[in-house]
């Protein structure tokens, strides 16, 4: 028994509240693994590569516990007062993680030493967490019921956390502000065990003086999130940042500099006011111009309706069905002046429907069939967008179009990605299509490339209907289809569900760039 417990005129253990502190430990189990989530989503984030941030930042943060654990072991007296000071370096650290990182990003070079600085610390004080706690609750319950029950609650702490995470807590807070607010939970906990623990603490006053400082000090943070994250966004992008929002899905993030303004979603550019006509064109009018009565068009993704207003040309269209998943996505085309009149207001046109959902969900019901469709996705940069370019997906595709049907598709680009781009071509092959690529000069983005598919072989288009265009021509939509020996194709293997190979492709290759 420890000495602090068994001071004269002290309470004895047995009058320690064993409820009260399973309840801490399940709240510091949802604090440690939401750390832990946020420290892998701002990696994966702000450095991309989201396989290998989160292998690094969960692998470093699980041996950092470890040997939390391990010091945990060095701890010979004063176990209580010693667990609230783990808790409130935790509140600290954990809680000005987020914003730090976000800091460092846009203003130091060595990001990558204060990103593995922090997840390190904060794995090695959660680590400490635990075998201190058990160690306080020691003489309240038999040893057996002790470890069912603490081991218990902190698995279920981490469901908590798992859930809480992606579905309320990014989307409503945003990655700054959940960081600031875990650290003012954890600071509470801290504060509340100097009560709790009384019996074992002599002379808390210390240790409630350093709780409220550091609770005064993230709440400050909590108030200010939006000016913290404002700050980081100057740093991280070259033009003013004149909108930002968190979504479930994505970080929304719209610049604006001399040239026109730009989107941005999760850090990575979409498009630039200044050249997205180049863009856009070459996406929808060579398969357009293979199906020139289509009535019903299919657009997946492209929720910021600038496809759209190119199809909206061609008035064969009656029905444009647009499907994407982020309605914060499609709201923001419908609202924000800047956006709204760069697409000609196209998501409220009484012929377009849109759809917040998620595609490849979408494309497993039966919503008749189309006479074209484009496909604008973001690069498969991550698991979750790499599906969307998988045999399972463009089969699925497939049956949603007519005989003959064109589809376009954006493929990243041919040059600074070979191996990814002409993925896309050999997946969309051994899904049933026959394929033509192309390409296009986008300043903004480089030599960008398109995949033009149909269910059966076919010439490319030679001519452009009679449409007012800004960039596409007839010679410029013949020389689209010509690729130099450095973008010519490679062989490569097909993307399927089971091995995502096309995220690897596109991971190895872009890290040459960035």
């Amino acid at each position: 028994m420890d000495a602090e417990a068994t001071a004269p005129g002290r309470q004895r253990p047995e009058a320690l509240d064993a409820k009260l502190l399973l309840l801490t430990a399940l709240i510091i189990a949802v604090c440690g693994l939401v750390y832990e989530l946020l420290a892998g989503t701002l990696a994966s984030y702000l450095l991309g590569d989201s396989v290998m941030q989160f292998s690094t930042v969960i692998g470093l943060y699980l041996s950092a516990m470890g040997l939390g654990s391990w010091l945990s072991g060095r701890v010979d007296s004063q176990v209580a007062r010693r667990f609230v000071e783990v808790e409130l370096g935790v509140a600290l650290v954990g809680g000005l993680a987020a914003p730090a990182l976000f800091l460092a990003f846009g203003h130091l070079s060595f990001f990558r030493v204060v990103l593995y600085g922090f997840v390190a610390t904060v794995g090695t004080l959660v680590g400490l967490e635990i075998p201190l706690l058990l160690r306080v609750l020691r003489d309240q319950l038999p040893f057996k019921d002790l470890i069912a029950r603490v081991l218990t609650v902190d698995y279920i702490g981490a469901l908590l956390a798992s859930l809480l995470f992606p579905l309320l807590l990014v989307p409503r807070l945003g990655l700054v502000r959940t960081g600031l607010v875990f650290g003012v939970l954890n600071a509470i906990v801290g504060l509340w065990s100097t009560h709790l623990l009384r019996a074992l603490i002599p002379r808390p006053r210390d240790l409630q003086i350093k709780a409220l400082v550091i609770l005064g000090l993230l709440a400050s943070g909590v108030v200010g999130a939006d000016r913290i994250t404002a700050l980081a966004e100057e740093g991280m992008y070259a033009d003013e940042v004149i909108f930002a929002r968190s979504s479930p899905y994505q970080r929304i993030v719209v610049t604006r500099g001399r040239a026109g303004f730009q989107l941005f979603l999760s850090g990575n550019l979409q498009f630039a006011s200044a050249d997205e006509a180049r863009y856009h064109e070459a996406l929808v009018h060579p398969a357009m111009s293979l199906a020139p009565g289509a009535r019903r068009v299919l657009v997946l993704g492209g929720g910021d309706g600038l496809a759209v207003r190119e199809l909206l040309k061609h008035r064969s269209v009656e029905e444009i069905q647009l499907v994407d998943l982020d309605p914060a996505m499609t709201r923001l085309a419908r609202s924000f002046p800047l956006l709204r009149e760069l697409n000609r207001d196209s998501l409220d046109s009484p012929r377009v429907q849109v759809t917040n959902e998620d595609a490849y969900t979408w494309l497993a019901g039966d919503h008749g069939r189309f006479d074209a469709a484009i496909v604008d996705f973001p690069d498969p940069n991550n698991f979750a967008l790499g599906k969307l370019y998988t045999t399972h997906f463009y089969r699925m595709l497939r049956r949603a179009l007519a005989p003959g049907a064109p589809v376009a598709i954006q493929g990243t680009s041919p040059l600074m990605a070979r191996n990814s781009y002409w993925c896309v071509a050999q997946t969309l092959e051994a899904a049933g299509f026959a394929v033509r690529g192309y390409h296009a000069a986008v300043p903004s983005f480089g030599e960008w490339g398109f995949l033009l598919a149909r269910d059966a072989p076919f010439e490319v288009p030679a001519r452009l209907p009679p449409l007012e265009l800004r960039f596409l021509n007839d010679a410029a939509l013949a020389a689209m289809f010509v690729f130099p020996a450095d973008m010519a194709r490679v062989p490569t293997e097909v993307n399927r569900l089971d091995n995502q190979i096309l995220v690897q492709y596109y991971e190895a290759e872009w890290k040459r760039w960035n």
